[in-house]
């Protein structure tokens, strides 16, 4: 398979040495030193894109894919709030668009735990939860992709959570996530269930980025011939 790489910095690289590996090829690479090379010929060159660049310019990229007429993998975070008009792009132009907050297994994995302890404690209205996230200072988006993903997920079972707010919080109906930057965390979030009694918690760490990288090369290779809009539920049949 012939992957376009947009965005070339740490997470593109380390993309690069696994599909590599995978044995397909990387036909282009875009980085802030070539942005005039994005265009719709050279992206035909290649099967499928996997586009990790900053929210700003995240969504004009994704359209330039849907008429080029290949698969985008997203793993850019910080630009949801454009999501209703990136599916109609995707449908609009019979696009493919796989987007996922975290692309790493373990992490989907996390996901469905989550739900499930949130489903569990719907009815204890003597625990109270709250969520933390830990990843590295260059990351520009707060909370991150996975956190909301996270808290949606509680939001989703717990009746009482109508919304959650990124700082702490005492009010019933909110759900608190504190936002920490340190060092070059690749990436921890923490949420906890606290009682008089007792307190239940669970954790995802991210060791390195090669567990987002590898997922992202697994989602280019299941967006490969498929349209419309994918998730690593799909890819993982959750």
């Amino acid at each position: 398979m012939k992957i376009a790489l947009i965005g070339y910095g740490k997470m593109g690289k380390e993309i690069e040495k696994i599909a590599l590996d995978r044995g397909h090829e990387v036909v282009l690479k875009i980085d802030v030193t070539n942005p005039e090379d994005l265009t719709i010929a050279n992206l035909q060159k290649a099967d499928v894109a996997i586009e990790f660049t900053v929210p700003v310019s995240a969504t004009a990229n994704y359209k330039l894919c849907f008429e080029a007429g290949i698969p985008v993998v997203s793993g850019t975070t910080g630009w949801l709030g454009q999501f209703p008009q990136v599916k109609e792009m995707c449908k609009t132009l019979n696009g493919t668009f796989f987007y996922a907050s975290n692309f790493s297994l373990g992490v989907n994995i996390f996901f469905a735990l989550n739900k499930k302890l949130a489903e569990l404690m719907a009815d204890r209205s003597e625990y109270t939860v709250e969520m933390k996230e830990i990843h590295h200072t260059q990351k520009l988006d707060a909370p991150s992709g996975t956190a909301i993903t996270l808290a949606e997920g509680i939001l989703e079972n717990i009746p009482e959570k109508k919304t959650w707010v990124n700082h702490p919080t005492a009010k019933a109906d909110e759900l608190g996530i504190v936002s920490e930057r340190e060092g070059q965390v690749p990436g921890t979030h923490i949420i906890n269930y606290d009682s008089e009694v007792d307190y239940i918690e669970i954790t995802h760490c991210a060791k390195s980025r090669k567990g987002f990288a590898f997922g992202a090369v697994l989602a280019a290779e299941f967006s490969f011939g498929k349209k419309g809009i994918l998730s690593m539920n799909d890819l993982l049949n959750l």
